[in-house]
Formats: structure tokens, C-alpha cells, sequence
């Protein structure tokens, strides 16, 4: 993972979903800065939220 851009990662995603581009880089960016997050020092975490990504949509769509 330290070495997937959100580049790498949304063509990852293309493989398995179609279409919904805005939402695999949305999922893409956040993934990246959660794992980003997770290598920083500890006392600096705690300064450092992580946004939360939710994802509305009817089933099947896409």
C-alpha cells in the first residue's frame, strides 16, 4: 500500500467496478490518507483526524 498512488488505486478499482468515477477517487484518496495517517508519530496522530467517507447510492447502479 505505501507505494499506490490514488492513481494506482483507482485503476486497481476499474478492474472490478464500472463507471463511478468521482466515488473510486473519493474511496482512492481517502485510502491513501488513512494509510498516511497510520505511518505518522504517535503524538501527531492524535492532531491528525481522519475523515470519515460515506457512500450514498442505490444498489446495482454503476
Amino acid at each position: 500500500m505505501d507505494q499506490l498512488t490514488p492513481r494506482q488505486i483507482v485503476a486497481e478499482l476499474d478492474k472490478y467496478i464500472v463507471g463511478q468515477d468521482d466515488a473510486k477517487k473519493a474511496v482512492a484518496i481517502a485510502l491513501r490518507n488513512r494509510w498516511r495517517r497510520q505511518r505518522v508519530e504517535d503524538e501527531l496522530r492524535d492532531e491528525i483526524m481522519p475523515n470519515n467517507l460515506i457512500l450514498i447510492g442505490p444498489t446495482g447502479v454503476g
